[in-house]
């Protein structure tokens, strides 16, 4: 399977664009489809409509079609992409099918009305192919702006519209014409909260599954290790907090000194100990289980994960509510100890003060 990376929009064209109202099933808000697709002539405004829908597309994770039964040919967005990109007739009335398919799962009474585009693409560019895509956008939220105006009498006028910003994207999908076989690949934006109504976008309308990829395995085994050693090792082991930190900074260290993941690289330069070793396989093994993981032993290590994950991984001792001491390597530079009256103090070695 060729990796893809970020997408590349510089030499992209927008064919065509439909532009729907959405509202809220359950509150008893309309769904209102136009009767044909929008006339865009001036070239600013297919400008800064391309920078609108594809600017935000910047990551690396990407999905697959699926449905419940995990058949991603019964999932009607793959059914309508298909239709698009292997006839590139009726692209109208494809869109209005695919605002009816989100009107119908917009069912919590909490989801927010909003305008949608749905917009076909060509000459995208992947790694080193120009695709198609299908991009589907929903605009939830209005912006805003003034607007100065001058009249015949010379002076001028100011008013306050609404609109959609050209900065925000609240929610959007590009459906690439790549990887058919498997459910096309698909790119996700989806900036709210992790809310019940707000998972519709992804789990009701949209219906995709996690690649397994670079991202995907990098992700992975960083939440593995992490869980690790917050919930197991430090039981089991019974480890100092400057201990599990030290592990801590350790496997993140391993993502951002390498470009490749080596499972026993990894377990033998993170943990060293074999009776360590052996606890954190046998707790990788269930979590991959229970989560129904699929990870390869070796894998390109995705720099986005890693710094995303580097927030998390944050190696910070809080003592009472009077120091936090940032602890970023050499375990041997900070020792741990009770006085006789039962204070408990950190000795902290150092070489320069900065």
């Amino acid at each position: 399977m060729t990796p893809i990376k970020m997408i590349n929009y510089l030499n992209a064209k927008v064919l065509t664009v439909s532009a729907h109202k959405i509202g809220n099933k359950t509150n008893g808000e309309s769904l209102i489809a136009s009767k044909s697709s929008l006339m865009i002539q001036d070239d600013e405004l297919r400008t800064n409509l391309l920078t609108y829908f594809l600017s935000s597309f910047t990551s690396e994770e990407y999905f697959n079609f699926t449905s419940t039964n995990d058949d991603f040919k019964l999932n009607s967005l793959f059914q309508l992409a298909t239709d698009i990109f292997e006839s590139g007739k009726h692209f109208h009335v494809k869109s209005v099918s695919m605002a009816k398919h989100l009107y119908e799962v917009s069912l919590h009474p909490n989801i927010k009305p909003g305008d949608l585009f749905v917009a076909h693409f060509t000459n995208i560019e992947i790694g080193n192919q120009r695709v198609e895509a299908v991009g589907i956008f929903k605009s939830e939220s209005k912006s805003s702006f003034l607007k100065l105006t001058q009249k015949k009498d010379g002076n001028f006028e100011i008013d306050c519209e609404s609109g959609i910003s050209l900065e925000k994207l609240d929610k959007a999908c590009l459906i690439y014409n790549l990887d058919a076989d498997n459910g096309y690949r698909v790119s996700i934006i989806d900036k709210t909260s992790k809310s019940t109504e707000a998972q519709y976008w992804r789990e009701l309308f949209l219906r995709v599954k996690p690649i397994n990829n670079g991202f995907q395995s990098t992700k992975s085994i960083l939440e593995i290790t992490r869980n690790y050693l917050t919930d197991q090792m430090g039981d089991e082991f019974e480890l100092s907090r400057t201990d599990q930190l030290n592990y801590l900074n350790k496997s993140i260290g391993y993502f951002k000194s390498r470009e490749e993941f080596n499972q026993r690289e990894f377990e033998k330069e993170v943990f060293e100990d074999p009776e360590v070793i052996k606890s954190y396989k046998k707790f990788d093994a269930g979590f991959r289980n229970q989560f129904k993981m699929e990870i390869e032993p070796t894998f390109e290590i995705s720099s986005e994960v890693v710094k995303r994950q580097s927030r998390i991984f944050k190696s910070v001792l809080k003592l009472d509510k009077n120091f936090h001491i940032y602890i970023h390597g050499n375990r041997e530079m900070i020792e741990r100890g009770t006085e006789k009256d039962g204070r408990k103090f950190y000795k902290i070695y150092y070489k320069e003060e900065f």
